[in-house]
């Protein structure tokens, strides 16, 4: 049948008699009330900075800084999400992510960092002491906090390293957009076009993966400490990984601080070679994730619930976007948005099962394994002509 290959699915065992399944997720009222306090936050603590900023840079410098500060963004982000492909995040935690590092995190580095270089040149010190040493604690304590915040608050969704990447990503992208409107803003209200130009080459092509690549350091240690029992490792990857955050983010604003030859050659020596490792990294953790998808979905397909080919194609990338082909083509978009849906909850279920075999999962994990077996098999209707799934 097509490159979605030979498409042949078992008939599902059915579900134990009587067997309770969890009804559709509604927001409870402490739900409600964190998004909304979690969206006032945000929303204040943006308006704040965008007054801080103005005041500095004029309506002109915040203007002309924000349309340049957004011309990086959206590859960035598109990267980002590029390795989110097996089961992408919520898009409200992602915005959340994005707009706690644009809002939360900036202001609060934003009064402190001033705070602090304040107190370091009434004391007869250094003012630029500050960028090195207390700025790299400050942002990434603040750009770390919200990563953490989703593991502690929305379990369900983090499933790993790969998750704690994405994460961090976007709160740090998030926080470079906002601090690349102040620099570039600022460059423009006190030294004109030419160092405009100097900082948007600096800050938007050269380095527009800075901040998101610090705060993944953290977002690993988060990742590995949702995939671990042992207490010590909880405790301990996320503040390794913070403080490995801290460490480059400091290296970083030193040669950043530092003569151009020298940015130059500590950038060639280090910064490249770090930012290749880190991409290496990555793509790895992803090819991971498709190897444990067909590892834990294998058990599925001798009791009938999954095929053997269905097992294949949610182990790989390309396999997915060939299916979904396959689906549009037999059913048009319904049938398309259906297979979408087939596929991020196989992942959702091999992940659950990941969990249950590392003693990480919820007390109603095999509530949640039927119900997302179940789900799949309705969804198998609305894309293979002729089936029906079995109740």
């Amino acid at each position: 049948m097509s490159t979605y290959g030979p498409y042949r699915p078992s008939v599902p065992a059915p579900l134990p008699p009587g067997y309770p399944l969890p009804g559709p997720r509604r927001p409870g009222v402490v739900s409600v009330l964190g998004w909304v306090a979690v969206t006032t936050l945000i929303v204040g603590s943006g308006l704040l900075t965008l007054v801080a900023i103005t005041n500095e840079t004029g309506s002109l410098g915040l203007l002309t800084g924000a349309v340049l500060a957004a011309v990086p963004v959206f590859p960035v982000v598109a990267t980002y999400l590029w390795l989110d492909r097996y089961e992408a995040e919520p898009k409200s935690l992602l915005a959340f992510a994005f707009g706690w590092g644009a809002a939360v995190a900036t202001f609060g580095a934003l009064v402190i960092n001033t705070a602090s270089a304040e107190a370091i040149r009434a004391s007869g010190g250094d003012p630029t002491t500050a960028a090195v040493v207390v700025a790299p604690v400050v942002e990434e304590s603040f750009k770390g906090l919200a990563v953490l915040l989703i593991l502690l608050v929305r379990r369900r969704e983090f499933d790993g390293i790969v998750d704690g990447i994405v994460y961090a990503g976007m709160v740090g992208i998030g926080f470079a957009f906002v601090e690349n409107v102040l620099y570039l803003g600022r460059a423009l209200a006190e030294l004109g076009g030419w160092e405009l130009g100097a900082v948007f080459v600096f800050r938007c092509v050269a380095s527009p993966f800075a901040h998101p690549l610090f705060t993944a350091a953290a977002g690993i240690g988060v990742g590995v400490a949702a995939r671990v029992r042992n207490p010590l490792v909880k405790v301990f990857a996320p503040v390794a990984g913070w403080m490995v955050a801290v460490l480059l983010h400091g290296i970083w604003n030193l040669t950043a601080s530092s003569e151009v030859s020298s940015f130059f050659i500590a950038y060639a020596v280090f910064q490249v070679p770090l930012f290749a490792a880190f991409v290496t990294m990555a793509v790895l953790a992803r090819r991971r994730e498709g190897r444990l998808i067909v590892r834990h979905l294998a058990a599925y397909v001798g009791s009938g619930w999954l095929a053997s080919a269905e097992v294949g194609m949610l182990g790989s990338l390309r396999a997915r976007r060939d299916a979904r082909g396959w689906a549009s083509r037999v059913g048009g978009p319904a049938a398309r948005k259906a297979m979408r849906d087939f596929q991020e909850l196989g992942s959702e279920l091999a992940f659950l099962r990941e969990r249950m075999s590392r003693g990480t999962a919820p007390d109603d994990a095999r509530t949640q394994e039927y119900a997302l077996l179940a789900s799949m098999s309705s969804l198998r209707g609305r894309f293979v002509p002729g089936w029906g799934p079995v109740g």
